[in-house]
Parts: C-alpha cells; sequence; structure tokens
C-alpha cells in the first residue's frame, strides 16, 4: 500500500488491516485518537476539514480502513473471517496505539463521520471505560432504514453488507447505537451534531438526543445549522468543533482522578 504524500502521515497494517497513520512532531503527551471513516470509505487523509483540524490539534490518530463494515460486532466476511470489526478497533488498534504512542484508555477518544460517526458513538455506549470519549458527524444511525429502503435507493448496494450481517431489517434495529445506551454506564463526553438538510439521518440523531435528554445523560448534540448553510457547510464547520470537543475532553480526561 502507498504511503499518503502527506507530512507526517503514513500507511501501516494492524491486525492484517490496513490503517492510517497521523503521528505529528509535537503532540501533547498521553491523547490519541481513533478516526472511524463514512460509508464511502473515504480515508482520514482525503477528508480534508477533518485532517486538517487533526493536524492542527497536533492529535496523534489511528484511522483503520474497513470498507462497510459498520463498526459491529459481528463476523463480516467482507471485512475479517475471524474478528469483528468492533473487537478489531477495541483489541487491535487500541494494542497498537499503545505500542505506538504509549498511550491507554482513558486516553484515546473516537471521532467518526457517517457510517464511521455511528461507530464511535456505539462503540463508546458498549464500551464506555475504554472509549469514554466520541464525537460523530452526521452519523448515520439508523442503519435499518437504510437496509429498508435499499431496493428505492440508487445507492442501495451500500446496504448489501448489513443485509449479509442481519438478513432482516429488525434484528438491525435492535444493534443500532441508539437501543446500546446504557442509563447508569455511558461515555463520560458525547458530542454529535447532524444538519437537518441530512434527510438520510437527522432523524436518528434528534431521537438519539431526545432519549440522552430523558435519561439525563451528559451530552452535546448540534441539531441546527446557521442561517443559509447548507449540508456541506455545516458539516466542515462541525470538523473543527468536533475536533475542538475531543481535545477538550481528553484535557479533562488527563485531569480526572479516579
Amino acid at each position: 500500500m502507498s504511503t499518503p504524500a502527506r507530512l507526517h502521515w503514513s500507511h501501516v497494517t494492524v491486525a492484517g488491516q490496513p490503517c492510517e497513520v497521523f503521528t505529528p512532531l509535537a503532540a501533547v503527551p498521553g491523547r490519541a485518537l481513533v478516526f472511524l471513516h463514512d460509508l464511502a470509505g473515504r480515508p482520514l487523509s482525503q477528508a480534508d476539514a477533518v485532517r486538517s483540524a487533526i493536524e492542527a490539534a497536533g492529535l496523534p490518530t489511528i484511522a483503520p480502513l474497513t470498507g462497510r463494515s459498520w463498526w459491529l460486532d459481528r463476523i463480516m466476511p467482507t471485512f475479517d473471517n475471524g474478528m469483528t470489526p468492533e473487537r478489531f478497533v477495541r483489541d487491535a488498534v487500541v494494542a497498537e496505539i499503545g505500542a505506538r504512542f504509549r498511550i491507554q484508555p482513558p486516553g484515546i477518544a473516537l471521532l467518526g463521520v457517517g457510517m464511521g460517526g455511528q461507530g464511535a458513538l456505539r462503540l463508546a455506549y458498549r464500551h464506555p471505560g475504554v472509549f469514554p470519549i466520541a464525537a460523530a458527524i452526521a452519523p448515520a444511525l439508523d442503519f435499518h432504514l437504510g437496509m429498508r429502503n435499499a431496493a428505492d435507493r440508487d445507492d442501495g448496494e451500500l446496504f448489501d453488507t448489513l443485509w449479509e450481517t442481519f438478513g432482516d431489517v429488525e434484528r438491525a434495529r435492535q444493534d443500532t447505537a441508539i437501543l446500546h445506551v446504557h442509563p447508569l454506564n455511558w461515555p463520560r463526553h458525547q458530542w454529535f451534531a447532524s444538519s437537518p438538510d441530512d434527510l438520510d439521518w437527522h432523524d436518528g440523531a434528534a431521537r438519539l438526543h431526545g432519549k440522552l435528554v430523558a435519561l439525563g445523560i451528559p451530552h452535546e448534540a448540534v441539531l441546527e445549522p446557521l442561517p443559509g448553510e447548507d449540508q456541506a457547510g455545516f458539516e466542515r464547520r462541525m470538523a473543527a468543533a468536533a475536533v475542538a470537543f475531543v481535545v477538550n475532553a481528553l484535557d479533562k480526561e488527563s485531569r480526572r482522578i479516579e
């Protein structure tokens, strides 16, 4: 695999899976980021707004490249025959961060976009002790609805891996991030942003916000754009906001006394 033509970026293989790595020259000790990509599989090095914000923050980052895995805790042959995407992040990527950057939980944050946004939240809800910080831009939370409507979509093939994994819309719904929210055990820092112009996924983000409010779970949700701001502009602005949230949360975790 070729190396990205950007300073301090490289490609590595972790547990047999390709990942991008950002290694800043001057990083704040004890803090790192895992970036989870969108449904299109766009590498972090090509996601200009998010990448620029991460570079400016000097956050050591590993960004796995897993295809349409949805970051689930299920064996997906298109990803790996023996390891689930969730376990890959939870075990292999966390171990790589420890070996490469000498950073351990709770100094590791999750940040994702789209499919990766729901993955970041879902992983944090399932493993809040390992990932106490999660940020998501335009999270694709209701992926079961994408399955249901796939036959009527021009890009319906994007949901093929979900059909292969679940085989049923209701089974998929029961494994969505919102149903993994625990009322007594949740990530200490969670942030997500979704524009109403995102017709596929905004309702899910609004529903998650409502559930967290009802349960009294602290979080930050940005669900409205600025006047005249389109979806693309909103998501570019949210890239900087998401990284700022992560940096602030990592700073709080570094001062936290158990």
